[in-house]
């Protein structure tokens, strides 16, 4: 089909291409050979009298052309996929479709099991693909490679719909044999001591938390260790001195498995909002408007 002289085909070629910035990872991502990529390619720098894509070392950058069709190719396939493309009706019972959910590995040890029970049940054709979250989420999300993402209130995107899903509480969690914390935790104890966090960015990037308490106290903690998990925090104060402040359904789970205590943090931590967000162009899939329902009963239970 065409329109304006221009193959309606080659807005996903398209779309891929602006995406990846690389003909290969296009190729794969709409289930094309390199050559036929290639050529798509050819045709596209053809219709809009433009390179699109011109080699920068060993990457491909957009032209200032290419960077303007980014949103608009984006938003087109969006809305033909929330319109045109989705079921008019959706029977879970008898579904069979397949939904890709953004989480972390916190959200996926406290929330995911029961959402997953839940479905099992009354749709259990339909098929789960978790991703773990990577720098830049809500990316994902806007590209349409997601259907929900699960994400802390302040990293949620201002353009696209969210609702509270549950929130969480935060407590120290110390080895039993710490020399220092015996009796009670103090704030002098909390500062004191080495401190164990998860930092998903990169060292070059101050984790959330940090930011606040530095914001709030004007100082750091001394931070020893760094892990790329949440749930794996406990199990890393285990034999030394070190303290770490973790999501309270965490440290619940583990208390029992590891030598740990589990104590009240000696300062106001704000709560956790994790919250469920979804594009903007799908408020009106019937699917996906049924498993946010979901999800959202899980999360008013956990």
């Amino acid at each position: 089909m065409r329109f304006n002289k221009l193959d309606l085909n080659l807005l996903v070629a398209l779309n891929a291409l602006l995406t990846e910035r690389n003909i290969s990872r296009a190729a794969v991502r709409v289930h094309l050979s390199q050559p036929a990529m290639s050529n798509a390619l050819a045709r596209l720098r053809a219709y809009f009298e433009d390179e699109l894509l011109v080699p920068s070392g060993r990457q491909l950058i957009w032209t200032p052309r290419a960077e303007a069709l980014v949103e608009p190719v984006r938003e087109v396939l969006m809305r033909i996929d929330s319109t045109i493309a989705a079921q008019p009706r959706f029977d879970p019972a008898t579904a069979s479709r397949a939904f890709t959910l953004l989480v972390s590995d916190f959200t996926t040890t406290v929330f995911v099991p029961a959402l997953l029970e839940r479905l099992y049940h009354e749709a259990p054709g339909v098929r789960i693909d978790l991703r773990m979250q990577y720098t830049n989420p809500a990316e994902i999300l806007e590209q349409g490679d997601a259907d929900l993402l699960i994400i802390p209130a302040q990293y949620a995107s201002p353009d696209h719909p969210s609702q509270p899903l549950f929130e969480e509480n935060y407590m120290c969690v110390t080895w039993t044999g710490n020399r220092h914390i015996q009796d009670r935790l103090s704030f002098e104890d909390y500062l004191a001591a080495g401190h164990v966090l998860a930092n998903f960015s990169g060292a070059a990037q101050t984790p959330a938390f940090d930011g606040w308490f530095l914001e709030r106290f004007g100082i750091t903690r001394r931070v020893e260790v760094t892990a790329p998990t949440l749930a794996a925090l406990p199990s890393l104060v285990v034999g030394t001195d070190r303290i770490a402040t973790v999501h309270r359904r965490l440290a619940e789970r583990v208390r029992h498995l590891l030598p740990i205590r589990i104590w009240e943090p000696p300062l106001e931590i704000p709560k956790l909002v994790q919250m469920l967000q979804w594009h903007k162009y799908r408020n009106n899939d019937l699917a996906l408007a049924w498993l946010r329902n979901c999800a959202l009963e899980v999360g008013a239970q956990i």
